[in-house]
């Protein structure tokens, strides 16, 4: 018999299998391309780890046009069940990710904001300020918004967004509401 695995917050039963999502990894970037671009590699690489399907990944520049509508895409092409995206969430003029995305939302995810600055102070301290992570619902898709280091997709990925996107993390996930965000 497996012993649940302890997660901060929770515990994953590894006796059950796992619901792959169908996630897409979105990189927001006016420097990067697809041989530069290690964070959207790195989290590509964390999201079939995971056992999910990487259904996409994309590169886009700091452009709110650009970024929305690929999310839009992706988001009603019933293929996509989450997006994650790394890139653009900083406080310079260039980073447009959160005016990008917010407009889009049908439901912003307030929680997922804290705990990713909570999880980033352990890393970085202080300098967790200068992310504007965020997610939310985009048309039943799960939008999350990551910074663009290397660092921050490790602790977004890691300590709060592959918890929540495993069918056997208990108490609860998202996962399981899936079916039901489309309700009215």
């Amino acid at each position: 018999m497996n012993a649940p695995v302890l997660t901060p917050g929770g515990r994953i039963d590894t006796a059950q299998p796992i619901k792959p999502v169908k996630i897409a990894v979105l990189t927001v970037s006016d420097t990067r391309d697809e041989e530069s671009d290690t964070s959207g590699h790195l989290l590509a690489e964390r999201v079939k780890a995971a056992g999910h399907e990487l259904v996409d990944k994309a590169i886009v520049r700091d452009d709110i046009m650009e970024i929305r509508g690929k999310i839009e895409a992706w988001a009603a092409s019933g293929f996509v069940e989450a997006i994650v995206t790394t890139g653009g969430t900083g406080i310079t003029g260039r980073d447009v990710t959160p005016e990008a995305v917010r407009p889009l939302f049908d439901k912003e995810i307030d929680g997922f904001s804290v705990v990713f600055h909570l999880v980033s102070y352990q890393s970085v301290g202080l300098s967790t300020l200068q992310s504007r992570a965020l997610a939310g619902i985009v048309k039943g898709c799960f939008v999350f918004c990551l910074p663009g280091s290397n660092g921050a997709v490790k602790d977004g990925w890691d300590k709060v967004i592959s918890a929540q996107l495993d069918s056997r993390h208990g108490p609860c996930n998202m996962v399981e509401l899936m079916p039901r965000l489309m309700e009215a």
